[in-house]
């Protein structure tokens, strides 16, 4: 298996996540954000902006020891962490290594930072309609739908509806 670890997001990072976004596997289910919108969300107190991280463990062939080093495999961004409600948005999740569990241990580490860390009643997000993968993902992380946002988005090829799902504090704790 894999060591997943979050991080805060550095202007450094910023070129890897404007890429990430922009790349044909991630552009249809997300609507890209500008660099000035991730610089604002990284200096928001309300934001967490984190890159999702593995180690991968390397062995020397002249010495003999083990080098383990971060790959970036994705990034996160949470909002809400101020909200009076203690409700907490799941605003991105981009994985760039698809299929290979990723997106369900990020999604598993995202729960345990919202509940266990920022102490949240309610983690909620919206996913595009025709974006199954994500949906089944959510479903299997025990989230809810909860209704859709009909034809809320509209991009150059028309209307886009938003499925809402969530999962309560209380959900969590029972899985």
């Amino acid at each position: 298996m894999f060591n997943l670890e979050f991080r805060q997001t550095t202007e450094a990072d910023l070129e890897y996540v404007l890429a990430v976004e922009q790349h044909d596997e991630n552009r249809p289910f997300i609507l890209p954000w500008s660099r000035e919108k991730h610089q604002a969300a990284i200096a928001d107190p309300d934001i967490a902006h984190l890159i999702v991280q593995t180690s991968t463990v390397q062995t020397s062939t002249v010495q003999t020891f083990t080098d383990s080093v971060a790959v970036n495999v994705g990034f996160v961004i949470l909002a809400g962490l101020c909200d009076p409600n203690d409700s907490i948005e799941l605003r991105r999740i981009v994985i760039t290594q698809k299929g290979q569990g990723y997106g369900q241990a990020t999604l598993n580490q995202v729960k345990q930072l919202a509940f266990e860390t920022y102490q949240a009643h309610l983690l909620w997000l919206d996913v595009k309609e025709h974006n199954h993968r994500a949906q089944v993902v959510y479903t299997k992380a025990g989230f809810k739908v909860e209704g859709t946002l009909r034809d809320r988005l509209k991009t150059t090829t028309g209307y886009e509806s938003l499925i809402l799902m969530s999962i309560l504090r209380s959900e969590y704790q029972k899985s």
